[in-house]
């Protein structure tokens, strides 16, 4: 089921998540607000779309905690950090571990409205090359194990002959094998092949 991309604000601040619920709303973006961590965690699904403002602090787990746990959990959510005036190391912190971004209090409403934009844009390019790559596994287990074996020396660039040898099949084999996988994985070309290949790894 298709969700519509949504931005989450996790704050523990009342008057934050009002001010932004009354910005998101003017500009008819569609909202979820939540006042710790583990009320988001609660709600949270793998197939959320959107992207995520957090406050850095907050009582029982942080900010920096929920960004390790949702890392873990491969989430696509990009990071909208808010952090205060003394937040700065920690927001550098956070940002290594893969942040959009981090705004400090108080934050220009455009400014925020921006990275807003921004983080939609690029969760909807990483959902689309995660399903991509899906595509690509579900392609790729269609093959027979002798194709794949077939599949992996031609992508390394390995001769039909060479091929044939590791495999102790003849070189015709091989090539029948390659036509075959080749077809199953609705390609044409050698480099098609390799991309494919590099993909995956």
């Amino acid at each position: 089921m298709s969700r519509v991309p949504t931005v989450y604000v996790v704050d523990d601040d009342e008057g934050i998540r009002d001010g932004l619920s009354a910005l998101l709303e003017a500009v008819d973006q569609t909202f979820q607000t939540f006042s710790s961590a583990m009320e988001f965690l609660e709600h949270y699904t793998d197939d959320m779309r959107g992207c995520l403002i957090l406050d850095i602090r907050m009582p029982r787990v942080s900010g920096l905690e929920l960004q390790e746990i949702l890392n873990e959990r491969e989430s696509n959510l990009p990071i909208i950090f808010v952090t205060g005036h003394g937040d700065i190391p920690m927001a550098v912190e956070a940002m290594r571990r893969g942040a959009l971004d981090f705004i400090r209090k108080p934050f220009r409403e455009q400014e925020l409205l921006d990275r807003v934009n921004e983080a939609l844009d690029i969760e909807s390019v990483r959902r689309k090359r995660a399903i991509d790559q899906q595509e690509l596994l579900a392609r790729v287990s269609l093959l027979t194990e002798r194709e794949k074996a077939v599949f992996n020396g031609a992508a390394e660039g390995t001769m039909n002959k060479v091929i044939g040898f590791d495999l102790g099949i003849s070189e015709r084999t091989v090539e029948v094998h390659r036509a075959n996988l080749m077809k199953k994985l609705g390609v044409r070309s050698l480099a098609e092949l390799i991309r494919i290949k590099i993909a995956l790894e």
